[in-house]
């Protein structure tokens, strides 16, 4: 007797990088993002990752046999209870806007959360919260948050949405004054320190990794390896480092990865002597210090981890502006309740 069987209508297949480029391009052009800096975060993030190539899933229509959907399991190195693991960072979902529904999605997500769990140790993400939803039917569970923390150095502009444009400038300069004063007599007696920027990934990077306690958590090496494909390779944005380091010994103490946006530097990615118990406030006294000398307005941090490790940030002056959600799961099915987290922004994509 024949097989009536209906032939499913959508398929999920494992992608090559190389082979399937133009494919991926091809899917992601309307959905992600402009099409010339998708084509250099491609270059980058998939063909340049120095960790092993992506996981590509990618979604057929067996009907006209087109590729319409992929999504993507970026490889990157953790440690874990001292241990290093091998995790997938969950980007870049993407379906066809006239297949662009829960089903053929929960599918490609579902088909990449079995490969992933076969690759990886570990599988992770950062959805919107619109996407949270998803993660938890496709299995995976809620690992904690990351949370932006944001300082404000130069207050006039915030102060112009209550006040005229001048009496917010003169306002400004007295709120300004008064609090670098604050600033600098509440870390008089911070140890002396030798700080610098730095447009490229320090060597130092290496031996502070090598020598700082790393904690039980789940925290992504940071070595200069990590640094100089995250950051500097990148094609996708500008960053610089603020360095600080011993001043008798020359050896580093503490690095900011920053980049900068409308005056505003934002801190992507850092590690510390001192940052798998929490950076010190006196280390980012540092921070603030070398940002005001470069004139900007503000300073703004995301992390996700432990909320005693927050003190240093907190102690300087540092509020929440906002948190998003992170997803993960374990390959061997460990429960991920109460999992100690030490992630920034560099443990996303871009």
């Amino acid at each position: 007797m024949a097989d009536t069987t209906p032939a499913p209508i959508y398929i999920v297949e494992v992608g090559g990088v190389e082979r399937d480029r133009d494919t991926v391009l091809a899917i992601w052009r309307g959905n992600l993002g402009q099409e010339a800096r998708m084509r250099a975060k491609f270059d980058w993030f998939y063909a340049g990752c120095p960790f092993g190539e992506p996981l590509l899933c990618l979604l057929r229509h067996t009907p006209d046999d087109m590729r319409i959907g992929v999504a993507t399991a970026g490889p990157r190195r953790m440690l874990w209870r001292g241990a290093e693991i091998g995790a997938g960072l969950l980007v870049d979902l993407a379906v066809t806007a006239e297949h662009r529904s829960l089903g053929p999605a929960m599918m490609l997500q579902t088909a990449l959360a079995e490969a992933g769990c076969r690759r990886f140790d570990l599988l992770y993400g950062f959805p919107n919260p619109k996407a949270a939803a998803v993660f938890k039917r496709v299995g995976y569970d809620k690992l904690g948050e990351i949370v932006r923390h944001a300082r404000v150095l130069r207050h006039a502009q915030y102060i112009a949405r209550r006040l005229p444009r001048v009496l917010a400038w003169v306002a400004g300069v007295f709120v300004d004054t008064a609090v670098r004063i604050r600033d600098a007599w509440r870390s008089r007696s911070d140890p002396r320190v030798d700080f610098e920027w730095s447009h490229t990934a320090d060597a130092r990077f290496d031996a502070l990794w090598a020598n700082s306690p790393h904690g039980e958590g789940l925290v992504g090496v940071r070595d200069a390896a990590f640094a100089r494909w995250r950051f500097d390779a990148s094609p996708l944005s500008s960053t610089r480092y603020l360095l600080i380091s011993d001043p008798e010994r020359a050896a580093l103490r503490a690095w900011f990865a920053c980049q900068i946006d409308e005056n505003v530097l934002h801190v992507r990615d850092f590690w510390a002597d001192d940052a798998a118990a929490g950076i010190g406030r006196a280390h980012v006294d540092v921070l603030l210090r070398a940002a005001r000398a470069a004139g900007h307005a503000a300073v703004s941090v995301e992390y996700a981890g432990a909320d005693a490790r927050l003190d240093g940030w907190r102690g300087a002056g540092f509020a929440e502006r906002g948190r998003r959600p992170v997803f993960g799961k374990w390959a061997d099915g460990t429960s991920t309740e109460g999992i100690d987290l030490h992630l920034t922004s560099a443990d996303e994509d871009e």
